[in-house]
């Protein structure tokens, strides 16, 4: 199985901390060229930039809003001027703002759907003709459990990560013909800062829900990111591969 991406190039929105973090050192532990994107924590972005150039890794930090348009553009832009080619691109950037449907407000939905889905429009629109000239390249989009089963005071993270399974499956279609693969990884419970902060009852009955019996590590979905990232997803197109233990069964 060739898990091995030297001399490829890859992007990640959102790398900074937790599933994002564990993605960007994965591709880099796989060989990848690595750019991240980040909006705000440049002291931990430059301090994992840092980590990973004194292992020889090349890689760029990216500051910017993923739901800008612009800074999508620039952002591949940057990648394509610095390495000449964008390989794998990773949409993980998203944010949570977590309130039952009858007090959400209108500004929770806008900016939940614009950070977590209109991101995954601007950087593979950007990342689109570049991918399509090379006649080669692989989308990641990181989904969630959320997206298939629903959960209560999270309409609005759930419609956004559903919408990229229906998004991911047209340009799949859309791009197969130019050796282009698109598919989403859908991550269940995983040990992130968010549940972190959940209390010992709350992650008691969490993990009881889950088949396997454990919660997931950002590692588990790095793992899948790199698998369809490489050339051992190579007939590979279209898919939700669910990292979430059995939990969406």
């Amino acid at each position: 199985m060739n898990l091995d991406l030297a001399g490829k190039t890859a992007l990640v929105t959102g790398g900074t901390r937790g599933i994002g973090r564990a993605i960007v050192e994965a591709l880099a532990d796989a060989g990848a060229k690595v750019a991240f994107t980040y909006r705000s924590s440049s002291e931990t972005a430059e301090a994992l930039k840092a980590d990973l150039e004194a292992k020889g890794v090349a890689c760029l930090a990216l500051q910017g809003d993923a739901a800008d348009t612009a800074h999508a553009e620039e952002t591949v832009q940057a990648v394509l001027d610095a390495w000449g080619s964008i390989d794998v691109l990773v949409n993980n950037a998203g944010i949570t703002r977590d309130t039952l449907m009858i007090r959400m407000s209108e500004d929770d939905w806008d900016t939940v759907l614009e950070t977590n889905l209109k991101s995954v429009f601007n950087f593979c629109k950007a990342a689109y003709r570049p991918m399509m000239k090379q006649r080669g390249g692989s989308i990641v989009n990181i989904s969630s459990v959320v997206g298939v089963t629903g959960n209560p005071g999270q309409a609005n993270y759930a419609a956004s990560k559903a919408g990229m399974l229906g998004f991911s499956k047209s340009l799949a279609r859309e791009l197969g013909g130019r050796g282009v693969r698109v598919n989403v990884v859908a991550p269940g419970y995983i040990a992130t800062d968010m549940t972190a902060d959940l209390n010992e009852k709350a992650q008691e009955a969490m993990q009881g829900s889950i088949p396997l019996g454990r919660v997931g590590q950002p590692d588990d979905v790095a793992a899948a990111v790199v698998f369809l990232a490489s050339d051992a997803g190579a007939y590979i197109t279209g898919h939700t591969l669910h990292v979430d233990g059995g939990l969406a069964m």
